[in-house]
């Protein structure tokens, strides 16, 4: 990437809506430009987990103003990621839907341990390098990662359901501060957080570093109390406590350094707090600088390049673990590649990147069963963490994988996207002429993609000489019947 270059991170959080943009300098990237709006979406979830409408439109909103600053940017130079609210919330399609129409780049629901890998990356590039063994907290609106990591390197990462608007929300319902209040909601968030005392004991790190909202906003209150810049200490915390105790309430907190969007939340997030320090035996925690927004800015500069991409290393270990025949997908992929990006427009490059994931992994559930591998795979899919991919992404390769075999009008996959009907032409074609298990003759094969009509067609005498491959192929044909594609073989 050129010295110079703008790229832009926007960050969908539960209680606040984050942009920021930076400027690519000789391997760093420095801020431009920041923006946040307390929009509390994770307040905005009823009983049965869907977004409110009034919710909804404040998302959209906010989206529209951070729109019209990025007007302009290319698609490959911003990347927007949301997080627990969206994925808990049921309606998530409806507002992801329209809100990637607004801002008018798409939306990543990235999965828990996926977001706890990029706050990691955030605050590890805004920190000095170190080989001190991190253990980094951060406390959102419905979520709380914990991650342990050396240099750029994660080692742990785990997402809890427990975060400052949800245990505002249950334990505070009408903003009054109790010490039977803050008891239960100790109590309760430790109940959550319990299991990471397997992974995250006190041994198993050197310096605690806290980032994003909740910490943020607790050390700003310390150092206007007199505390040390960028640390929280059990004694501070305890302070804080006794001083929401006297105010009573949430509206009557008047407390130095404390900001009023952060005012509603600070009972819930601060329980949660005091339940990691004492859990994890914390005596002192470092405000730290990063946050997913500058690990999103960071991971756009890994993804560039496929040899830097982290998800091409997650795909490597996903076919390992599962015992995938490396040498029939890798020829599988390379085919279905190669035909994609001979038929599809130029600048397909990155869904041409996506093929191939998919090529490679098509037989990932045959280590389940034969029968039906596909649908297994697709399964592992949707529900694996992937270290890099966010959720639609995997969903995406899901679908490919799912779709590779059979007939294809009998399948619930999106077939009115054309670029994902080329993308599956190309794969079913070539895992037809991979049947064999070795290296396919295409010499004079062609695949054309115009219109709504694919075309395979092949130079004279290749269908005698291989006429099991000729046979699928023309087969292929039927299996698309009944969709708004055709695939039409014209095999010499």
């Amino acid at each position: 990437m050129q010295d110079g270059t703008l790229l832009a991170a926007v960050d969908l959080g539960s209680n606040s809506f984050r942009l920021e943009i930076g400027r690519f300098e000789h391997g760093h990237i420095e801020r431009i430009e920041y923006f946040k709006e307390t929009v509390r979406q994770g307040a905005g979830l009823d009983e049965d987990k869907n977004l409110t409408p009034e919710s909804m439109q404040r998302g959209w909103d906010c989206l529209a103003r951070f729109a019209e600053r990025l007007a302009g940017f290319p698609r490959e130079q911003v990347r927007a990621v949301a997080t627990q609210t969206l994925r808990e919330a049921r309606n998530r399609e409806d507002f992801i839907a329209r809100g990637n129409q607004i801002l008018g780049y798409p939306i990543d629901i990235v999965s828990g341990p996926e977001e706890a890998r990029l706050i990691y990356q955030g605050v590890a590039r805004l920190l000095p390098q170190s080989d001190e063994r991190r253990l980094v907290v951060d406390i959102g609106g419905r979520s709380t990662e914990l991650i342990l990591g050396k240099q750029f390197t994660p080692s742990h990462v785990a997402s809890f359901r427990v975060g400052s608007v949800a245990w505002s929300s249950r334990y505070f319902p009408q903003g009054q501060f109790t010490e039977r209040a803050f008891e239960s909601a100790e109590i309760a968030a430790k109940a959550v957080l319990d299991e990471a005392l397997d992974v995250y004991q006190r041994k198993t790190w050197d310096v605690a570093y806290g980032s994003s909202g909740t910490v943020g906003a607790v050390g700003e209150v310390l150092l206007a109390a007199g505390g040390a810049e960028g640390r929280i200490s059990r004694a501070g915390l305890d302070w804080l406590l006794e001083q929401l105790l006297t105010a009573r309430s949430a509206d009557r907190v008047r407390l130095p350094g404390l900001k009023d969007d952060r005012r509603a939340v600070i009972g819930g997030g601060i329980s949660v707090l005091r339940a990691i320090f004492s859990l994890l035996d914390i005596e002192e925690m470092q405000v730290a600088q990063g946050a997913l927004r500058q690990g999103a800015l960071y991971d756009l500069l890994d993804r560039e390049q496929p040899q830097t991409d982290l998800r091409s290393s997650t795909v490597r270990g996903l076919m390992q673990r599962f015992a995938v025949d490396e040498l029939q997908a890798q020829r599988v992929a390379k085919l279905a590649s190669e035909l994609f990006l001979h038929a599809a427009p130029a600048g397909n490059e990155r869904a041409a990147r996506k093929l191939d994931w998919a090529a490679r992994l098509h037989e990932i559930g045959a280590r389940i069963s034969h029968s039906g591998y596909q649908r297994h795979g697709a399964y592992i899919l949707d529900h694996t963490d992937a270290a890099g991919f966010a959720l639609p992404e995997l969903h995406h390769l899901s679908q490919l994988v799912l779709a590779h075999r059979g007939k294809v009008h009998k399948l619930e996959v999106d077939l009115d996207d054309p670029q994902f009907a080329l993308q599956l032409m190309c794969l079913r074609t070539a895992v037809a002429l991979c049947h064999a298990r070795r290296e396919p003759d295409t010499e004079g094969f062609s695949l054309s993609f115009d219109a709504g009509r694919c075309v395979v067609r092949s130079r004279e005498g290749w269908s005698s000489s291989y006429p099991q491959s000729a046979h699928l192929l023309h087969e292929e044909s039927y299996c698309w019947q009944k969709t708004p594609w055709e695939f039409v073989t014209e095999l010499r």
